[in-house]
């Protein structure tokens, strides 16, 4: 039972994936305005002077694409991961421990484009807490997503017996 729940987590990682990139390139000017509003530090007084702040269309672009590229690596990953956790949901627990790795790793990949790419660069670099309008918006978003990816990651890693 606890497997089943495991590759159920993986897969809920992997639709979340895919939502987001479907929503990511659906709302295109919305991916690329939250990375324009967070890059160009204009949504707090005194951010737009900053020399850190730029609305350079390649990083803008550098910023969305590597949005939908990560989410887009986490849901495949993901998906091959639910599929060989369900072919070895039966087997000995070495060989379901082997079958977690893709699903792992594109938890991995989840959060570490959540951690570096709005907690590392959006609100330390571009100091995007500053910002009233952006810190629910955006980084509350992005803790919240990254947390619970990395408890349903430490949960689908523990051990089966």
């Amino acid at each position: 039972m606890l497997r089943n729940l495991k590759i159920l987590l993986i897969l809920s990682v992997a639709i979340w994936g895919l939502l987001g990139v479907f929503g990511n390139i659906l709302d295109w000017s919305g991916t690329t305005g939250a990375v324009s509003v967070a890059t160009s530090m204009s949504t707090f007084d005194g951010g737009t002077d900053d020399w850190r702040a730029t609305s350079n269309p390649a990083i803008i672009l550098a910023g969305a694409l590597s949005i939908v590229l990560l989410k887009s690596f986490t849901a495949i990953l993901c998906l091959i991961g639910a599929w060989r956790m369900w072919t070895a949901r039966a087997a000995d627990a070495a060989v379901f421990a082997k079958a977690k790795t893709y699903a792992l790793a594109g938890c991995a990949v989840a959060i570490f484009m959540l951690f570096f790419g709005w907690i590392v660069i959006a609100e330390t670099w571009f100091e995007l807490w500053r910002s009233e309008v952006m810190r629910e918006a955006a980084l509350d978003a992005a803790f919240r997503y990254c947390g619970m990816i990395g408890v349903i990651a430490l949960f689908v890693g523990m051990p089966d017996e």
